[in-house]
């Protein structure tokens, strides 16, 4: 496994393991499509929620959150349309947050979860 792929894997578990401290039921993690892919799919209250989970190490220009540029935002939105398709979902009330990891010092990381971070037609 490169490095990259073990920074995006630890990012996830940091994620969920934070989210599931905030009341989310985690559903589904990695799900690939013809849209593209949805990091974390979860219930928080009765809400849907489709989740973009960024990491930024220290060195990093920008912030995680800052990462989700435009063009991820198209990908991310049409991931999450051919989901809600494909599982009939048309009816749901749905969002796209995003989780942004980043580390604060001394083996910590703060974490940033934006609600509502994506809008489109879902």
């Amino acid at each position: 496994m490169n490095g990259k792929k073990q920074i995006g894997d630890r990012a996830e578990r940091l994620a969920i393991r934070y989210l599931k401290r905030q009341g989310v039921r985690i559903q589904d993690r990695n799900v690939y499509n013809r849209g593209g892919e949805i990091d974390l799919i979860g219930r928080h209250q009765d809400t849907l929620v489709f989740f973009e989970v960024r990491y930024r190490g220290e060195t990093s220009l920008g912030s995680a959150a800052e990462s989700v540029d435009p063009g991820k935002q198209r990908r991310l939105l049409r991931a999450v349309e051919f989901y809600l398709h494909r599982n009939q979902l048309w009816q749901a009330d749905v969002r796209i947050d995003v989780i942004a990891i980043e580390p604060d010092g001394h083996n910590r990381y703060r974490i940033d979860w934006i609600r509502n971070a994506i809008q489109g037609s879902t």
